[in-house]
């Protein structure tokens, strides 16, 4: 995919995605410009104003890989929440950078594991934090 699709970020998803950049600032991984690119480029909202069909920081998400329709479903979480459970992705794996912000019918580029990539659909925002009324620090 040549165009990336317009993102939206809410303001306390973003605050707290900063401070989490201030901290690593000593020693970024290598995704971290991935994240910080992608957060110069969203549209930011205030929480109760975020779309509900768009993926937030701890959002469960379903996709489907487009060439085989093989659905899965993960939660976006922060490095600290990223616990090696099969079910969670860092925003600061390159696919978890890439969710962030896009809605349901969406489609991005997924790396393969030994190399390639795979076209997947988001299908539906499973639970979203803001949806749920849950918008505090």
């Amino acid at each position: 995919m040549n165009t990336k699709p317009k993102i939206t970020v809410s303001s306390l998803d973003l605050a707290r995605l900063e401070k989490m950049i201030g901290n690593l600032q000593y020693n970024p991984p290598p995704s971290l410009d991935d994240l910080v690119n992608e957060l110069a480029r969203a549209d930011i909202l205030a929480p109760k104003d975020i779309p509900s069909n768009v993926v937030t920081m701890n959002s469960t998400v379903k996709f489907k890989v487009t060439s085989s329709n093989k659905e899965f479903s993960l939660t976006l979480v922060y490095p600290q929440d990223s616990d090696g459970s099969p079910d969670k992705i860092s925003i600061l794996a390159p696919v978890g950078s890439a969710l962030l912000g896009l809605s349901e019918g969406e489609q991005i580029e997924w790396p393969k594991p030994g190399g390639g990539q795979l076209q997947v659909e988001i299908i539906e925002v499973i639970y979203q934090p803001e949806r749920a009324g849950e918008m505090h620090l």
